[in-house]
């Protein structure tokens, strides 16, 4: 990762760097098009291959039929291209979880302006116990927050704020003993690559992802899962020749599939990139194996937290997945500016983010992460917290 060579890095749930093999693979896509032709009958067995593949590894990531996987630009408009092609109904409530991202709570602010919705709201950002004990909250909280009217749920997988997960089969399985079984909608920003999703991207009804994260794919590509349910009852959005079933003047007719929600031209080589950045973590071994990679560097790091005067995490136990989310005070008790916090590692060397909901420091391990980086973080910042 060439990023890499001169800083120590802990953004990756803001976007992770890409690995040379899959830049290498984006160059040899750009070259291998313009040998062959753009647009030239010599070139789309190419194109469909590269498409189609990545198409079949995230469904097996998934655990889904490659016909329920849309490519998208993003998440957001992996959440919002098939959201906006369910049947609405004046009245129906969208029950949103409280630690979801601006942007996908924006459209769905639009979305129920547009249909005269009601928006309400369910508490999961207080829920920093262990994985049990939110589960149960959760389902507690869910029963009671749903109503007759209720037609939509929105959770996160992984909260890309407290680093919190939460229970999507569990939720999944509950709407589905509700007299309108509401559908369900799963941002995955910060679970595909550092999470197992198959079971939460099978049980939800979007289930939105992108590559640039935890994959460390090519950014402008994402993917979305979509339930059969879901295809049986929505309508594409936008619209473009990617979306119908038949190319050509007068074909008419849109994908019965998850590809009525693919619009038009995308860029192939990011396929191909993000196809091998899939296939090197893959060599790392199977989520599971991933995952507990991941929870060694975070739990070294929240249990290094704990010891440095005048920081405090949000989760009040070691974190499920990659995210440590943390406010800091000085000696004194006065808290310390995030930004400023994370300006002054950055000048070290060391990357970080803020976030501004709640406002806090949040840094993420992953499989390149190494327990010396972590040990040097924990020495700055202990540095930072005694002024």
């Amino acid at each position: 990762m060439p990023a890499l060579a001169n800083k120590t890095y802990f953004n990756f749930g803001g976007q992770g760097p890409l690995p040379s093999p899959s830049l290498a693979a984006i160059s040899g896509a750009f070259a291998t098009i313009q040998e062959l032709g753009p647009f030239s009958d010599n070139v789309w067995p190419y194109v469909n291959r590269t498409v189609g593949g990545l198409r079949q590894r995230l469904a097996a990531w998934f655990g889904v039929a490659p016909e329920r996987v849309a490519f998208t630009e993003n998440v957001t408009a992996g959440c919002v291209l098939p959201l906006w092609g369910l049947p609405w109904e004046p009245g129906d409530e969208l029950l949103v979880g409280d630690a979801e991202h601006y942007g996908v709570v924006a459209a769905l602010e639009e979305l129920a302006r547009r249909h005269r919705l009601r928006i309400t709201s369910l508490a999961v950002a207080d829920l920093t116990e262990d994985g049990d004990a939110t589960a149960g909250a959760v389902g507690e909280r869910l029963e009671a927050a749903l109503t007759p009217r209720t037609r939509l749920v929105v959770l996160s997988h992984l909260l890309w704020n407290t680093g919190q997960t939460m229970p999507i089969a569990a939720v999944a399985a509950r709407l589905a003993g509700h007299p309108r079984h509401p559908w369900l909608l799963v941002d995955a920003a910060q679970s595909l690559g550092s999470l197992p999703v198959a079971e939460a991207a099978a049980a939800a009804d979007i289930y939105a992802c992108t590559g640039h994260k935890w994959c460390c794919g090519p950014e402008g590509l994402g993917a979305v899962a979509v339930s059969e349910r879901l295809l049986e009852a929505s309508s594409p959005t936008l619209i473009g020749w990617r979306t119908l079933e038949h190319d050509g003047p007068g074909a008419g007719g849109y994908h019965r599939d998850a590809r009525r929600f693919e619009v038009a031209t995308s860029c192939t080589p990011l396929f191909a990139g993000l196809d091998r950045s899939l296939q090197l973590l893959e060599a790392e071994g199977d989520a599971d194996v991933r995952l507990a990679a991941i929870r060694q560097r975070s739990r070294q790091l929240w249990d290094g937290l704990q010891r440095i005067r005048g920081i405090r995490t949000l989760m009040t136990v070691p974190p499920p997945a990659g995210l440590v989310s943390f406010t800091m005070a000085d000696p004194g008790g006065a808290p310390l500016d995030p930004a400023a916090v994370v300006k002054q590692l950055g000048d070290r060397g060391t990357w970080l983010r803020t976030l501004e909901s709640p406002r806090c420091v949040r840094a993420c391990t992953h499989l390149v992460s190494t327990a010396d980086e972590v040990e040097k973080l924990l020495a700055q910042l202990t540095q930072l917290s005694v002024g």
